[in-house]
C-alpha cells in the first residue's frame, strides 16, 4: 500500500460528526474504504455522498453502539462491500457528567452502554475477522478524562479507563494477530460537550473549550498516523490535548 492507508476498510463508529466524522474524511482521502456508523442516517448519508464525490470509496449504516446486532452488521456492511475489515475504530462516545453525589444513575448506565459496552460489541464483532485474517487494528477513543480524575468525571473517566484496560489486554493477547492503539483526546472542538444534560457543567466545559480546544483535524491524524505504520508496529497509547490543558 502505498501510504499504509489505501485500500484498508476502515469502519468508524461515531462516524455522523466530531472525531469520527473528521477521521473518516482524512483516511477517505488517503485512499482508504470507509464504513460508516451512527444514529443519524442524514447526517451519514450526506458524508458518504461528499466522500464519494470527492472519488472516496464509503458506504453507511444507521446503527446504534448499544444494540450488539448493530455493530455486528456495520462490520458485516464492510464485508459484504469490500471483502474484508482492516480496522475498527470504536469511537461513539457519550459524556454525562455530574457529582457522584447526586446519583444520575441512568447517565451512568448511558455512559456504561455507549462507551463500554459499545466498545466490546465492536470488539467483539472484529476479532473473529482479524483472527481469520490473521491481521486488523483495533483504535479505541478514549479521553485524557481517564488520567487526570477530577470530581463530576468519576464515572466517565472509569469508562474511558476500563477501554485502556481492556486494550492493553487485547495487545498482549494478540501475538502480533491485530493491533491495538488507543487514543485520549483532551479539549477538541466538537459537538461532544453540547450533550451534557447537566446545563451548568456543560455551559463550563462549553466556555472551556471555547477558549482552548483543538480541531478534530488533530485527532484523525493521530489516528491516520497509526494506521499508516508498517504491519509489524504497533502505535500504542497516544494522548492529544491543548497545549494549555491541565
Amino acid at each position: 500500500m502505498i501510504n499504509g492507508i489505501e485500500n484498508k476498510v476502515v469502519a468508524i463508529t461515531g462516524a455522523s460528526s466530531g472525531i469520527g466524522e473528521s477521521t473518516a474524511e482524512l483516511l477517505a482521502a488517503k485512499g482508504a474504504k470507509v464504513v460508516l456508523g451512527a444514529r443519524r442516517a442524514d447526517a451519514l448519508a450526506s458524508l458518504t455522498e461528499r466522500f464519494q464525490k470527492a472519488g472516496g470509496q464509503a458506504v453507511y449504516l444507521q446503527m446504534d453502539v448499544t444494540k450488539r446486532t448493530d455493530v455486528a452488521s456495520l462490520i458485516q456492511l464492510a464485508l459484504n462491500e469490500f471483502g474484508r475489515l482492516d480496522v475498527i475504530i470504536n469511537n461513539a462516545g457519550i459524556s454525562q457528567l455530574q457529582l457522584l453525589e447526586d446519583t444520575d444513575v441512568e447517565g451512568w448506565e448511558q455512559m456504561i452502554d455507549v462507551n463500554l459496552k459499545g466498545t466490546l460489541y465492536g470488539i467483539a464483532a472484529a476479532l473473529p475477522i482479524f483472527k481469520m485474517q490473521g491481521s486488523g487494528h483495533i483504535i479505541n477513543i478514549m479521553s485524557t478524562a481517564g488520567i487526570s480524575i477530577v470530581p463530576t468525571m468519576g464515572v466517565y473517566a472509569a469508562t474511558k479507563n476500563a477501554v485502556r484496560t481492556i486494550s492493553e489486554a487485547l495487545r498482549q493477547e494478540s501475538k502480533g494477530r491485530w493491533r491495538v492503539t488507543g487514543i485520549s483526546p483532551g479539549f477538541v472542538d466538537t459537538p461532544f460537550v453540547g450533550n451534557i444534560k447537566n446545563e451548568s457543567i456543560r455551559d463550563v466545559l462549553t466556555q472551556r473549550a471555547s477558549e482552548i480546544a483543538i480541531p478534530a483535524t488533530a485527532i484523525a491524524e493521530a489516528v491516520a498516523y497509526a494506521i499508516a505504520q508498517a504491519d509489524q508496529v504497533d502505535i500504542g497509547d497516544i494522548v492529544i490535548r491543548p497545549t494549555v490543558q491541565d
